[in-house]
């Protein structure tokens, strides 16, 4: 059979290539190995380093003389050598020359001139590295198939999950019941596409879920792919990204083909913000910027190119759908936008109970109880607090993970764990008033959530921890409770201020979360009657534009800040004069006990529980 014309030149070039590797390597070992002499003079430096009785050795071969020099000597303007070789002159006196290298005990050996390395040596180091780095090579054109090595960089990578006995279903995914129904339409159309497509309707090419970190968006792609039973391709974005420009793109379509292949079949894209920034934004050095614009075009590209008739559908999820390229968002690509919020309390309900499904619970444990303790924890919280206190309940030797366990694991998450430091009495005694001034600043404030826990047992990176929850999700904040929150938080520096009479640098944290809330409530939430209804804050700490408010505005806003902040800590510093007595019992209770829970603090303070928010 005859080759290609094509595969015959691949081959002579091959050929070609191999031949000078092996003649480049080949001159290099042997310049590498061969033995450096220096050419001098036989008159009269060579015959006046013999008189000196400079001259070691000699080998000589017809006219030719080899030798070393006993110390390095140079010759005219060569660099000093020991080695040497020369050449005697037809009229030379010979004779008189082995008189002088006798008189001067020169060693004359019968041994040959150097001729360079053995052929079998001068082959081996020759030839010898080239030929490992061909069978290298060859093994690596073998491993990476019939695309070579570059076409293996341009693969994707994708983790290909088929739907199986242990696949995921939305029986896996609890509490976020909204986001399970808007999925629902597209794993129902991928299982019978024909009911949609008689009526004319075309399933969204793409579907974005955004929301918090943990909320279970990759979990609902994967159980969509499961409840259709189609393969589920899954890569994180910034696999992609490389640092040689193109072979992102390269493995977008690489994605793509294999999912078409597969169809029906589930592309899912993870962090989709990583290579879906608004084009133009946060340029590189490097071809970094270069490399991810690319791989989103080549995205834009495929998602474009997409038949009504292919059967493949692309979720992304992301932390930050305002950062994305407006391109991605438009119609014909991300149609539909999921948002995946934290679950209420009946969704962290559900939640805890399939994360328990394989957890033996004791009859003390109240999943009502733990999903009520838990506002505003996620999926992944949930879940991390369910393993946590069985991991405690296995290092009890417990047969069943108990409610206390529980209790314990989420002190652990929520507070941080405890450390094993001695503190002296002095700081003790600190850490106990300003504790004690957060936690009753806190019963006594109208609009304060209530007083869950507080310690003086240093947890985490703090000494102390007054923890507060309300009893049920909070999804609107009032003036009120946003007032009782800088209360609370001044509570602990105005104690110290009380009680000893100093302050200390505990209250740092303090400050830095005082001065975050109250710069969002005068300069984002419009509640200062002197700023009005301006939004000079953004999301962040950060002016919306640095040339959208004059320098008074933002000064004016520094201004009330600073009134809104000293008139909190003047009210905060009068209630715990007047509530002195309160401040030393609290403060007692936890250097005897050092945790106290809710009964037990407003039990020490003197405090009926139901009058908490009495002034």
């Amino acid at each position: 059979m005859t080759r290609p014309p094509a595969r015959r030149r691949r081959i002579v070039i091959y050929v070609w290539l191999i031949a000078a590797l092996l003649g480049l390597n080949y001159w290099g070992a042997h310049r590498a190995t061969e033995v450096r002499r220096v050419r001098v003079p036989y008159s009269p430096f060579f015959l006046r380093q013999v008189e000196r009785g400079n001259v070691a050795e000699i080998a000589s071969r017809g006219t030719t003389i080899q030798g070393r020099f006993r110390h390095a000597t140079a010759a005219n303007a060569s660099r000093p050598a020991t080695l040497f070789s020369t050449e005697i002159p037809t009229f030379a006196n010979t004779n008189e020359l082995a008189g002088l290298l006798q008189a001067k005990g020169v060693e004359v050996n019968a041994q040959p001139l150097d001729t360079g390395l053995p052929l079998w040596k001068s082959l081996l180091y020759g030839f010898g590295p080239t030929i490992l780095f061909l069978l290298l090579l060859f093994t690596l054109v073998r491993r990476s198939g019939p695309q070579g090595i570059l076409g293996a960089l341009g693969r994707s990578g994708a983790r290909r999950y088929r739907h199986g006995g242990a696949g995921v279903t939305f029986a896996d995914v609890a509490g976020i019941d909204d986001a399970k129904l808007e999925l629902d339409e597209v794993a129902d159309f991928l299982r019978s596409p024909e009911k949609y497509r008689q009526l004319g309707g075309r399933i969204p090419r793409g579907v974005l879920l955004s929301g918090p970190p943990g909320t279970g968006k990759t979990l609902l792609a994967r159980a969509v792919a499961g409840e259709a039973g189609v393969p589920f391709f899954s890569m994180s974005a910034s696999e992609f990204v490389q640092a040689i420009v193109g072979v992102g793109a390269s493995r977008v379509r690489d994605l793509f083909k294999q999912a078409r292949d597969a169809a029906p079949a589930i592309v899912f894209i993870d962090e989709l913000d990583a290579i879906g920034r608004a084009r133009g934004a946060g340029a590189s050095l490097g071809g970094g910027s270069d490399e991810r614009e690319q791989t989103l075009n080549q995205i834009l590209t495929e998602m474009d190119g997409f038949d009504s008739t292919v059967d493949v559908i692309v979720l992304a999820a992301t932390n930050r759908p305002d950062v994305l390229d407006k391109a991605l968002l438009r119609a014909g690509r991300f149609d539909r936008r999921v948002v995946v919020q934290p679950p209420d309390a009946r969704g962290r309900r559900m939640i805890l109970d399939v994360h328990a499904r394989s957890v033996p619970l004791a009859d003390d444990v109240d999943l009502e109880r733990v999903a009520a303790k838990t506002p505003g924890m996620v999926g992944a919280e949930l879940a991390n607090l369910v393993n946590e206190a069985a991991l405690l309940a296995a290092r009890r030797d417990r047969s069943s993970v108990t409610a206390v366990d529980l209790d314990d694991a989420l002190e652990r998450l929520v507070l941080g764990a405890e450390r094993k430091i001695v503190l002296s009495e002095q700081d003790r005694r600190t850490i106990a008033y300003h504790e004690a001034g957060h936690a009753l600043v806190g019963m006594l404030t109208p609009g304060a959530d209530p007083l869950r826990i507080v310690s003086i047992i240093p947890r985490g990176s703090a000494l102390g921890i007054t923890f507060s929850s309300p009893d049920a999700d909070r999804l609107n904040y009032s003036r009120q409770h946003l007032d009782a929150l800088i209360r609370i938080t001044l509570g602990g520096r105005a104690a110290e201020t009380v009680a000893l009479g100093e302050i200390t640098t505990g209250a740092e944290a303090d400050i830095v979360q005082v001065t975050r809330l109250a710069r969002h409530m005068v300069g984002r939430w419009g509640m200062s009657d002197k700023v009005g209804l301006l939004a000079v804050i953004g999301n962040g700490d950060a002016p919306t534009d640095g040339d959208e408010f004059a320098l008074s505005t933002r000064e004016l806003v520094d201004s009330e800040v600073k009134r809104l902040v000293e008139e909190a800590n003047a009210e905060v510093i009068a209630l715990l004069r007047s509530e002195r007595q309160r401040l030393d019992a609290l403060a007692t209770a936890l250097l005897e006990r050092e945790t106290l829970d809710e009964l037990d603090a407003y039990s020490a303070a003197g405090l009926p529980r139901r009058d908490r928010a009495a002034v």
